[in-house]
């Protein structure tokens, strides 16, 4: 049985690349050489002319957020505008939340 394959990203060049393995060690981009950052199995690219969907990405990647597949839900909720970030963003704040865990929160209190 082949090995799975999992998204790396490349936010510069707005590309994903589905490799083999995890994300152990540090893999570079073919177009810019930079670094990839693992993105997980369930990660679906948006359209590399979608540039405000790529900022939120920006934001739920460096937040340490990863699409992982989940057992029968997938890899959950994730936000996918701007504005949702924000409202999480203000949510955390003034709850004390962890940025985080905010993100993939499916509803506000």
């Amino acid at each position: 049985m082949p090995p799975a394959k999992s998204s790396f990203v490349c936010l510069p060049c707005r590309a994903s690349y589905k490799q083999p393995g995890g994300g152990e060690e540090p893999r570079r981009c073919p177009r810019c050489a930079g670094t990839l950052v693992h993105a997980g199995a369930a990660f679906a690219a948006p359209r590399r002319r979608d540039t405000a969907a790529w900022r939120t990405l920006s934001v739920l990647l460096n937040a340490g957020v990863r699409f992982h597949m989940g057992c029968s839900t997938g890899s959950g909720y994730r936000p996918r505008t701007l504005s949702e970030v924000k409202e999480r963003m203000v949510h955390a704040e003034r709850m004390g939340e962890p940025f985080a865990s905010a993100l993939v929160r499916p509803e506000l209190p």
